[in-house]
């Protein structure tokens, strides 16, 4: 296998975040399910944003969340993900760049704008989604550049590009061409209710081998087997992926692997202010503990500080370098 020139190199909807503070009234006046992500279309999106009080606004997107994470701790990361040639995509470009993470995907020139999400942060942190793909689902298996995806040790992609077709068919393509490389595979279920919409699917990805390594939360977890006893899905999980992590929020992470189950805490933390990014970040320090061969509970507490991090502000970008706090921690970079 030859040397990576990546250690991580992350695939997904280019989104940017519109992230605001509300109350369960705003949720329930919009008809949202608190804590989702819903796929919206532009008029929707423009009757939300009309409604939203004063927002912040910054690059988002699930697996670029991660790749950012990844940069930050110090690791070689790179991005695929379709953006407009729009000004927020110039924007998008922009802020992926500078955040240390190769990105060379050809923006878009024509059809819809650069992806946006809005996202209501309810008092408690819980964070309620609503996406509108715009360009993001114009992502094509011709994206796809086969010798950058050979050139990383793992390939991320996250559940949600299993949403456009075309996405989908590059998803399917780079976890060939990663496989093919002698690379490894990950894959993040993003959302609950991206798993009722592709239960089979996702199963079906993880029973033939397209992908090895899962990340989910619990509610992912209980989605993708349909039981509400964690423990069974759990065993389950552990039979039908090589690796799975699954994140409990306060109360840490799971991993299954052929050697057991690991169990590692969670980061306390002083204040929860948004849940935005958790997951995303939690990925990025595993994924990086991984990568510097740190064993899974290390990985895990990498994961579990980088999520600690994200959740104590608005956003799901780290706000300090995750590295140093890594070291301060005694842990592995």
């Amino acid at each position: 296998m030859a040397d990576a020139k990546y250690d991580v190199l992350g695939i997904g909807n280019a989104i940017f975040d519109v992230l605001v503070r509300t109350d369960e009234k705003f949720l329930a006046d919009h008809g949202m399910t608190k804590g989702g992500m819903a796929l919206i279309d532009e008029a929707r999106a423009a009757a939300i944003y009309r409604d939203m009080g004063p927002a912040t606004e910054m690059s988002g997107g699930s697996a670029a969340n991660t790749i950012v994470g990844i940069a930050n701790l110090g690791a070689r990361a790179a991005y695929v993900g379709k953006v407009k040639d729009d000004q927020i995509g110039k924007l998008y470009s922009h802020d992926i760049r500078a955040a240390g993470v190769a990105y060379e995907t050809k923006p878009a020139a024509n059809g819809p704008a650069t992806g946006c999400s809005y996202i209501l942060v309810t008092p408690d942190g819980e964070r309620t989604m609503n996406t509108y793909l715009g360009a993001a689902q114009d992502l094509t298996p011709a994206d796809i550049d086969p010798a950058q995806i050979e050139a990383a040790r793992i390939v991320y992609l996250e559940g949600y590009l299993w949403d456009p077709a075309s996405a989908k068919e590059a998803f399917v393509k780079a976890a060939t061409i990663a496989h093919g490389a002698g690379r490894q595979v990950a894959l993040t279920l993003s959302d609950a209710f991206c798993v009722d919409r592709y239960r089979d699917e996702f199963l079906e990805l993880m029973r033939k081998g397209t992908v090895d390594l899962i990340f989910a939360n619990e509610s992912e977890l209980h989605s993708l087997y349909q039981t509400s006893d964690f423990d069974t899905a759990l065993k389950q999980l552990g039979a039908d992926t090589k690796l799975g992590v699954v994140t409990r929020s306060e109360k840490g992470c799971v991993v299954t692997s052929k050697d057991g189950v690991v169990a590692v805490p969670a980061f306390p933390i002083k204040e929860m202010v948004d849940t935005t990014g958790a997951g995303d970040l939690f990925a990025a320090g595993f994924l990086f503990g991984l990568v510097r061969n740190a064993g899974l509970h290390k990985a895990g507490r990498l994961g579990a500080l980088a999520a600690a991090e994200v959740i104590q502000h608005i956003g799901a970008r780290p706000m300090v370098s995750l590295r140093e706090l890594a070291e301060q921690h005694g842990l592995p970079v």
